[in-house]
């Protein structure tokens, strides 16, 4: 099965974003991945609801919206009404979390709980019934340009079965050092859908990155 390729905007020029955008959706991307940071549960801000209207009016693809904040369910109609058609948020910034799945399948969007490095993937199980797509960071959240953690793999495989016991299509998405080599790693681990950043806007040419990474499985 060919993997889905989410280009990160975190590594985009932002003085060039609608261009940038449109030169990754014409490269063969499938969505367009929006990293919002808020300074507290990650270090960095990057950006709000505002940057994910602008994206929306340049490009038609579906919007993966991860949203690396504290109190999400604050933001979740904001963002929805931005554009956003996937919306993750962190199982650890989530007390409630099936109360906050359920927020973000009521604003229209389907709802994805992505983990750190150091959590448990068997804190997933709980949610598998409601999920529509798992994010698994393999780097710790927060800057690009990072290297793949090698234990990530495992944690990988581990959760594909997870979702094989569900029964259900739950995206499995992998974010953080992908390239042509870990995402080799990913896939075959079971992974689906591949966010990357500065592996494709590191490139003077999108669609060769892109069409690597497709390859990759």
């Amino acid at each position: 099965m060919t993997p889905l390729i989410a280009p990160s905007v975190l590594a985009a020029d932002w003085g060039r974003l609608s261009e940038e955008v449109g030169r990754v959706a014409a490269a063969g991307a499938d969505w367009i991945h929006l990293d919002v940071m808020d300074g507290h549960f990650v270090p960095p801000i990057t950006f709000g609801p505002q940057l994910v209207s602008a994206v929306k009016k340049s490009c038609a693809l579906p919007l993966d919206v991860h949203l690396m904040i504290t109190n999400p369910e604050r933001q979740i109609q904001a963002f929805r009404d931005a554009g956003a058609d996937i919306i993750t948020v962190h199982l650890e910034t989530c007390p409630h979390l099936h109360r906050t799945v359920q927020q973000i399948h009521e604003s229209g969007a389907k709802a994805g709980v992505s983990i750190n490095p150091a959590t448990a993937v068997e804190l997933l199980g709980p949610i598998c019934a409601d999920a529509d797509l798992f994010l698994i960071m393999s780097v710790n959240p927060g800057w690009g340009g990072q290297r793949y953690i090698p234990a990530s793999t495992a944690r990988i495989a581990q959760t594909a079965k997870l979702i094989a016991e569900s029964r259900r299509d739950i995206y499995l998405q992998v974010d953080g050092g992908i390239n042509s080599e870990t995402a080799k790693e990913a896939l075959c681990a079971g992974a689906n859908v591949l966010v990357a950043g500065t592996y494709i806007f590191g490139k003077p040419d999108y669609k060769a990155p892109i069409e690597l990474l497709k390859k990759a499985s």
